[in-house]
C-alpha cells in the first residue's frame, strides 16, 4: 500500500490577463524582414547603407567579380558563360562569351589583363586588348578560383581532381600541389607569398609553401572550406558549409539553391560576447530553423590566428556563408537568406548591415570604400555605398497569440524617432487575402491604439527615416479566454493515512465505463482527487458532485474548492455504485468530467453451510454464499487452521453475487475437526462460516 500523492498544482494566474511581446535584442529582431534595414548584435534597427544594382544581366548567377582599374569591374555570369565589363557609372560591354557555361572563377594581374575560369570541361581564357584565347587548360572538369602573384604567376584550384596548378605568364604549366581532395575551392596567397586554399570534401584547409610542401592549417567539422579571406595582424578568415546538406559530386556552388525571396524566414539566434584578456572576442552567433538535425551546423566561419590557433565566430543551422571579404577593421560575409550581408568587427561586434533581397550573395569585392555584392537569382551586381539610405522598412515576423485577441496598445523606445508603424490582422498563419489592410500609421512611441480587427495572428512594419533608429518595441494584446480542462479523476480508500487502492478516470474517447470498486478499510475515508488544466493558465475553481447509479439529479459535496483533491467520510454513503463530478471555472468558462461508476462494497458476504457422509469414506461439503453489493471473486476452505485449499463453484466460475460451493473432503473416524469456508467479494471483503465435523 502506498500513500495517495496529490501531485497536480493549479495556476495563479487570473483569467485572460493582458499579455505582450516585447523585441529588444538581436534574436527578437532577425526573424523578420528588413527593407533596407540593418540590426546590430545589440538589436538596434537603423536605415541601411544605400544600395543599388549596378548590374543586372539575363543570366541566373553572377559567379565572379574583379577590380579592374579606373574603378571599373569584371563579371562572369552563369549558365551562359558570360564575361562583362561595368564601369562606375554602371555602364556594362559584353567582352568575351565561352564555350563553357559557367565562369566561376576571375583575377586580374597588374597589367590589366583578365583570366577566365571556366567549367565544365575547365580552362582558363586570357582577355587582353578586347581579345579572348585558352591560356592553359588543366585537365580538370571544374576551375574554381584563380590566384595571382605579385610576379604575375598564376595559381588554379581545381576539381574534380582537387589539385593547384602554377601557371607561369608565358602559359607554361605544372601540378603545384596535390591536395587529395574532390575540389579546391579557395585559394589565397598571403603577405608571406604562401598559397592558402580551402578545400572539399574534407573540409581541409592548407598552408603550402613550395611545390609539393604543404601544412594542414585546420581540419573543418564541415566537409567544404567555401571562401578565405586575410585579416589584420596575419589572421585568417574562413567560410565553411555543408554540414547539413547532402553530398554531392561537385560543390553546391554549381547548383544555388532557389529562395523565395517573398517568405519571412524562421530563423533563432542567440549572441555570445567572450572576453579575451582587454579586447572582446568576436561573437558567436547561432542561428536555427525547426528542421535542420539537431546540433549540426549548416555553415561557419572562422578565424586562424598567427599562432595557428583556431576560433570559430559564427555558426548557423539555417544559412549557408558563401564569400568573406576584409575591410577597414571589418569582416563582411554574404548568406543564402534573402541575400543577406553581414560586417564583423575585429572587436567582434555583428551587424546585418542588408538584406539585398536576392536568393544568395555569392561573392563580395571591398575596394575603395565601396562593397559589391554578386548575386542570384536573377543574377545581379550590387553596390553598397558607406552612406545610409533616406529610408527603410522593418516587417515583423507575424505573431500568433494562440486564440483570438484583442488588441492594446503598441509602443517602442528610439532614437531620432522619425518613425511610423503599421499592423495587419488575420486568423490565417500567413498573410493571405483573407488578412486585414495595413492600418493607419501609428507615431506615438509612447503607445498607440492598434485599430487593426481583433484576431489571432498580427504583424507590424516600421518606416525608418534618416538617421531614426529603434531599439525595442512592445506589443500588448489581451487573449480570448480559454475554457479550462479536466483530465482525470482518481478515488482511493484509505486507512488511515494509507491508500487501499487507487482508481482513476480519464478524459480519453473509447475509455469505456468499467465499474471500479473502492476497498473496504479500516479507516473509512476515500480520497478524491484530479488533474485539471487551463490554457491560460488561469487560476480554477472546482465544485464536486455525486450520485447514485440510479439517482436522477446530481448532489454538491463541494464547491469554490481551490485544491485538486477532497476526503469523503465513506460512511456517508451507503454500499452501491455512485458516479462522481469535477467541475473546473475561470470564473469565465467551466469544464467537468464524470467518473466511471464507482462501487462503495463495506458488507462481506454470508455463507452457509451443510455436511453429509457418503459411502465411500468422504464427507460433503455444501454451502451457499450470497452478498449483496458486488459479484464474488475467491471461494476456499481450511481443516484445523490448515492452509487455505481453494472451492470451485458449483457451475465452474466465480461471478455472481450468489454462488453454490460443493467439495468433498476425506473422513476422520473418532476425530473433530473444525472447518472454515472463507468467501472474498469484489470490494476485498471476506465473510466466514465455521462448521465442525465430529
Amino acid at each position: 500500500m502506498r500513500r495517495a500523492l496529490l501531485l497536480l498544482i493549479a495556476a495563479t494566474l487570473q483569467a485572460a490577463s493582458p499579455k505582450a511581446w516585447e523585441l529588444s535584442n538581436f534574436q527578437d529582431f532577425i526573424p523578420g524582414r528588413l527593407l533596407g534595414i540593418s540590426l546590430n548584435q545589440d538589436g538596434r534597427l537603423t536605415v541601411a547603407p544605400k544600395t543599388d544594382t549596378l548590374f543586372a544581366p539575363e543570366d541566373p548567377a553572377v559567379w565572379s567579380v574583379a577590380a579592374l582599374p579606373n574603378n571599373a569591374f569584371v563579371v562572369g555570369t552563369g549558365h551562359r558563360g558570360k564575361l562583362y565589363r561595368i564601369d562606375a557609372s554602371g555602364k556594362s560591354e559584353l567582352l568575351f562569351t565561352a564555350p563553357e557555361p559557367e565562369i566561376f572563377a576571375l583575377a586580374v594581374d597588374s597589367a590589366g589583363r583578365i583570366y577566365a575560369g571556366t567549367s565544365p570541361n575547365g580552362k582558363v581564357y586570357r582577355i587582353e586588348n578586347g581579345k579572348a584565347s585558352v591560356f592553359y587548360s588543366p585537365g580538370a572538369a571544374y576551375i574554381w578560383n584563380i590566384a595571382i602573384a605579385n610576379d604575375g604567376t598564376l595559381y588554379i584550384g581545381t576539381g574534380n581532381n582537387g589539385k593547384i596548378h602554377r601557371v607561369t605568364q608565358d602559359g607554361q604549366g605544372e601540378v603545384y600541389y596535390d591536395t587529395g581532395q574532390s575540389h579546391v575551392m579557395s585559394l589565397v596567397i598571403d603577405p608571406q607569398r604562401r598559397l592558402l586554399a580551402g578545400t572539399e570534401p574534407n573540409g581541409i584547409l592548407y598552408r603550402i609553401e613550395a611545390k609539393d610542401k604543404a601544412f594542414v592549417l585546420y581540419d573543418a567539422p564541415l566537409p567544404e572550406i567555401r571562401a578565405l579571406a586575410l585579416g589584420a595582424d596575419g589572421i585568417i578568415y574562413a567560410a565553411a558549409m555543408g554540414g547539413s546538406l547532402a553530398k554531392q559530386t561537385a560543390p553546391a556552388i554549381a547548383m544555388p539553391a532557389a529562395t523565395s525571396t517573398g517568405s519571412i524566414p524562421t530563423v533563432t539566434t542567440s549572441i555570445t560576447v567572450t572576453a579575451d584578456g582587454a579586447t572582446p572576442a568576436p561573437a558567436v552567433v547561432t542561428a536555427g530553423v525547426s528542421n535542420e538535425t539537431p546540433g549540426v551546423e549548416k555553415s561557419a566561419i572562422y578565424r586562424i590566428r598567427a599562432d595557428n590557433s583556431v576560433e570559430t565566430i559564427w555558426t548557423s543551422k539555417s544559412e549557408n556563408a558563401y564569400d568573406l571579404a576584409y575591410a577597414s577593421g571589418a569582416l563582411l560575409f554574404g548568406t543564402d537568406t534573402n541575400g543577406r550581408i553581414y560586417r564583423m568587427t575585429d572587436t567582434g561586434n555583428l551587424t546585418l548591415v542588408v538584406e539585398t533581397l536576392e536568393s544568395e550573395v555569392l561573392r563580395l569585392l571591398a575596394k575603395d570604400n565601396t562593397t559589391l555584392a554578386a548575386t542570384s537569382n536573377q543574377g545581379k551586381l550590387i553596390r553598397l555605398s558607406t552612406a545610409p539610405g533616406s529610408t527603410g522598412t522593418y516587417e515583423s515576423a507575424v505573431h500568433d497569440t494562440t486564440t483570438v485577441a484583442r488588441w492594446g496598445r503598441l509602443s517602442w523606445q528610439c532614437a531620432n524617432c522619425a518613425i511610423s508603424i503599421r499592423t495587419r490582422t488575420g486568423n490565417s498563419a500567413r498573410p493571405d487575402k483573407t488578412w486585414s489592410d495595413w492600418s493607419d500609421a501609428l507615431t506615438d512611441a509612447s503607445g498607440s491604439i492598434i485599430t487593426s480587427p481583433n484576431a489571432r495572428y498580427i504583424q507590424w512594419k516600421a518606416l525608418l527615416n534618416g538617421s531614426a533608429a529603434i531599439n525595442s518595441v512592445r506589443l500588448a494584446y489581451l487573449p480570448q479566454n480559454t475554457a479550462p480542462v479536466v483530465k482525470a479523476i482518481s478515488l482511493s480508500a484509505q486507512a488511515g493515512a494509507v491508500a487501499a487502492n487507487i482508481l482513476s478516470t480519464r478524459a480519453e474517447a473509447g475509455s469505456g465505463s468499467t465499474t471500479q470498486p473502492v476497498t473496504r478499510a479500516a479507516t473509512e475515508q476515500i480520497a478524491l482527487s484530479w488533474e485539471a488544466a487551463d490554457p491560460d493558465g488561469d487560476k480554477l475553481i472546482y465544485a464536486l458532485y455525486f450520485k447514485g447509479e440510479q439517482e436522477q439529479t446530481w448532489k454538491v459535496m463541494k464547491d469554490e474548492l481551490t485544491d485538486t483533491a477532497h476526503i469523503i467520510d465513506a460512511q456517508s454513503l451507503a454500499d452501491g455504485r455512485y458516479l462522481f463530478r469535477v467541475t473546473a471555472s475561470d470564473r469565465t468558462a467551466t469544464a467537468e468530467l464524470v467518473s466511471n461508476p464507482i462501487l462503495i462494497d463495506r458488507t462481506p458476504p454470508t455463507i452457509t453451510l451443510s455436511a453429509r457422509p457418503l459411502p465411500n469414506s468422504t464427507i460433503e461439503i455444501r454451502g451457499e454464499t450470497i452478498d449483496a453489493a458486488s459479484p464474488l471473486k475467491t471461494a476456499e476452505y481450511s481443516i484445523n487452521a490448515g492452509p487455505w485449499l481453494p472451492i470451485q463453484p458449483e457451475d465452474g466460475i466465480l461471478d455472481s453475487m450468489t454462488e453454490r460451493l460443493v467439495f468433498n473432503i476425506p473422513a476422520a473416524p473418532g476425530q473433530e475437526r473444525t472447518l472454515v469456508v472463507r468467501a472474498t467479494d469484489s470490494g476485498n471483503n471476506a465473510g466466514l462460516s465455521k462448521l465442525v465435523l465430529r
